[in-house]
């Protein structure tokens, strides 16, 4: 809990109280002027109390995020490291995560396109910029697209 008191997140705390409790005002200021005779304030009436149901669950679901995010980091951060023989300036602070890289199937080349002149300049444009991921689709040198 000592996490949710961060100026950051006291500057949400204070945001979020205000917002749900100007929504709730207005929403008393619309029932008093639907209730003077204004029809169309009955409308807002209930409009503003929504929205601040809205706020109050997003602020909730954003503490319950944070504190589930905090207890995660906490249950997966190794223990402290121990200092060395060389003495404890040596011993590593810093915890690196690293994932697994993505894998991505081959898959295999097009049919040049036979008969069709067309498909067979597509095809090998296709193949072009697989070939050049950094290029462009104008920096092709194929005929259909040179200016």
């Amino acid at each position: 809990m000592k996490g949710l008191w961060t100026p950051a997140w006291i500057v949400r705390h204070v945001v979020a109280v205000v917002l749900i409790a100007g929504f709730c005002g207005l929403g008393w200021w619309q029932f008093t002027r639907a209730a003077g005779g204004n029809a169309l304030s009955w409308g807002y009436t209930f409009q503003w109390p929504v929205f601040a149901g809205f706020v109050a669950f997003l602020w909730v679901r954003e503490v319950q995020h944070e504190r589930r995010r905090r207890a995660s980091v906490r249950d997966t951060a190794p223990a402290e490291p121990e200092a060395t023989e060389a003495g404890p300036d040596t011993a590593q602070a810093a915890v690196v995560s690293v994932r697994r890289p993505v894998r991505v199937p081959v898959t295999p080349a097009a049919p040049d396109g036979g008969d069709d002149p067309d498909l067979a300049e597509y095809n090998h444009y296709l193949a072009w910029l697989a070939a050049h991921p950094g290029a462009r689709p104008l920096d092709y040198p194929g005929p259909a697209h040179r200016n």
